[in-house]
């Protein structure tokens, strides 16, 4: 009777799909694609934050030898070098239309600064926009085709990996476009799950917490 399931990349969630439901449609969750994605984009903030430490600890030793004041460099923002970096990790994860006054500027200056990071986010953003802006599979297969070879043009290892795991799960991802589901509610209630475990810092009798968790979400 199922129809279709959708899930994430794990290849254990998908031998159980297919072995309890055989005849079901597999789609692989649109967010779980995107995250990989936006981690990538992280991952080159967070390897750039770690130079601009360092930087900042060699200038601030250099000052100590020549007996002088270490004043870092900040941007017209406020924000030095290693503020800049670690203060940007949530307007990555957003779209550009939806930043702040204050996350605009910051980008700005991010972007002028490691245009390596504007480079990823643009790729992230891409994604993005092809799962937001079609409905038609044929159209988005072409679309996620594109995308597939501006991330081999652009050479960044991060961006390679995930195109390969979108290259595995291809099919699968493409079905999202045929009634565009998610598994955003069964992640929604994992969550609220967790939560509730974590309240009472574990579970010692599960059919009580069962119970419970029946009655409170059911």
């Amino acid at each position: 009777m199922v129809k279709e399931i959708t899930l994430d990349m794990a290849g254990s969630m998908n031998l159980i799909a297919k072995k309890c439901f055989p005849k079901e449609t597999i789609v692989i969750d649109r967010f779980h694609v995107q995250m990989l994605a936006s981690d990538a984009v992280q991952e080159q903030r967070i390897k750039l934050r770690w130079k601009a430490i360092d930087m900042e600890n060699d200038a601030i030793s250099e000052a100590k030898k020549l007996k002088q004041k270490f004043y870092p460099y900040t941007f017209s923002n406020g924000d030095t070098r290693k503020q800049l970096l670690a203060r940007s990790r949530f307007l990555l994860f957003k779209s550009s239309t939806k930043w702040t006054k204050l996350q605009s500027q910051r980008a700005e200056i991010l972007f002028k600064e490691y245009p390596t990071i504007q480079e990823t986010y643009q790729l992230a953003q891409k994604l993005s926009y092809i799962f937001e802006n079609n409905t038609d599979k044929n159209v988005a297969r072409v679309k996620l085709a594109k995308w597939y070879n501006d991330v081999e043009a652009s050479g960044y290892k991060a961006f390679n990996t995930i195109s390969k795991s979108i290259y595995h799960h291809y099919e699968n991802i493409l079905n999202y476009f045929n009634n565009r589901s998610t598994n955003a509610s069964a992640e929604s209630f994992n969550a609220k799950t967790k939560d509730f475990r974590r309240q009472f810092r574990g579970v010692r009798d599960i059919p009580f917490f069962l119970f419970r968790l029946c009655k409170l979400y059911a």
